[in-house]
């Protein structure tokens, strides 16, 4: 329990430092990707510690499993509640993809990004290094040595990521318009459970600088091997969910391939006026 206690209170700090940076930044959007880098800084270190508790707490904490996905869950949710749909490079992308980002900011917002994993990583090791628990100090000694989590080939681990990243997206989408208080908890909910599902494949990161912060520096696999796994794989899954849920990528193509636009006005009886005739013109087309 005291290993509980102590992980608790690197969330709490953690937490406190990505809110207290997205409350005073918020009312300029211009340093967006300081936002980002605090969004990838929070999730990043937040998930390293879930991993220990994960790796090290349930068998030498006796915690159950259902303790460390409760436990993933309260972090992806209080993620998603301060910092909303970022920490992600791929919905920075995205984003991109859909015009409503420039080339500037998104390589500005994914370097951020990758910075704040970075930070992350080196927060989080000098944590362990401090050995408040014997969790700690067994996570301290075995911190070079770390788990991967790719436990299958690269095909089978690239079409997980791009699976799961197609499913992620397509509900993220589906939901973008939805109320918060809706869209998150679902969000959560659907991370939590494909982390938990793919944690015998790829863990189901759908996110490179999680991905970056969590595995690439285990052994066992390359570092071009995991880009191929958890950049390209989830880069495709998320392409392919904006392609069929709108039709078409808006940054490459405009026209729609998918679905047809039938206008829903109705031509009134008589004569049309030209301009009438323009508008109905244009919604057919």
């Amino acid at each position: 329990m005291s290993g509980l206690n102590a992980s608790l209170a690197y969330f709490l700090g953690v937490v406190i430092f990505a809110a207290v940076v997205r409350l005073l930044l918020k009312k300029w959007p211009s340093f967006g990707f300081i936002l980002e880098f605090a969004s990838s800084f929070m999730l990043v270190a937040c998930r390293l510690e879930v991993q220990t508790i994960v790796e090290v707490g349930e068998w030498a904490g006796g915690l159950g499993p259902d303790v460390t996905v409760t436990i993933l869950f309260v972090v992806l949710l209080t993620h998603g509640v301060i910092c909303g749909a970022t920490g992600n490079p791929n919905l920075a992308i995205l984003r991109f993809l859909q015009l409503e980002a420039t080339t500037l900011s998104t390589l500005a917002a994914v370097a951020a990004l990758f910075l704040g994993a970075h930070v992350a990583l080196l927060v989080a090791g000098y944590y362990w290094s401090l050995e408040l628990t014997d969790m700690h100090m067994i996570k301290n000694l075995m911190a070079r040595e770390c788990s991967t989590s790719l436990l299958v080939s690269l095909l089978q681990g690239s079409f997980t990521e791009c699976v799961c990243a197609l499913i992620f997206h397509l509900i993220q989408l589906n939901l973008h318009r939805r109320h918060a208080l809706i869209r998150v908890p679902l969000i959560a909910v659907l991370l939590t459970f494909l982390s938990y599902t793919a944690r015998g494949y790829t863990s189901a990161y759908v996110n490179p600088s999680l991905a970056y912060g969590l595995t690439f520096f285990c052994s066992g696999f390359t570092w071009a091997e995991y880009t191929l796994v958890y950049w390209l794989g989830s880069f495709t899954g998320m392409t392919l969910a904006l392609f069929l849920y709108m039709g078409h990528i808006p940054r490459i193509f405009s026209q729609n391939l998918l679905y047809s636009q039938k206008t829903r006005f109705r031509v009134p009886k008589g004569e049309s006026s030209p301009e009438v005739l323009e508008v109905l013109r244009a919604h057919g087309e």
